[in-house]
């Protein structure tokens, strides 16, 4: 079986490194994605922006390396995830998860 996607895109926002209470570093990125085909209505290309979870390492390098703008490519897998509203709803929502990100184009580039 497997359980795995290949993203590439920019970042949209700088990432922000956050420590949990058990010591773990974790961050949320954003990345736009084009698609690769034109929309047929406005001839343009489509842009999807799609969040991934870093953990430990992956995430601390990507805060330390990547800033908005930079140029990624992430390995994850994805996880399904549940949410339970104040009105007592739950829906579930799929969330990527990172195994190893590639710095193509990073804030030190020129």
């Amino acid at each position: 079986m497997l359980n795995q996607t290949i993203l590439v895109g920019r970042l949209v926002y700088d990432p922000e490194l956050k420590t949990l209470d058990d010591g773990r570093s974790v961050t949320t990125i954003t990345m736009a994605i084009q698609r690769g085909f034109k929309n047929a209505e406005s001839g343009q290309y489509d842009t999807d922006f799609l969040k991934c979870t870093l953990w430990s390492g992956i995430a601390e390098n990507t805060v330390q390396y990547c800033k908005k703008g930079s140029t990624v490519g992430v390995k994850a897998r994805l996880a399904q995830r549940s949410y339970e509203c104040s009105d007592g709803k739950t829906f579930t929502y799929p969330e990527i998860i990172a195994e190893k990100i590639t710095f193509i184009n990073t804030k030190n580039d020129k």
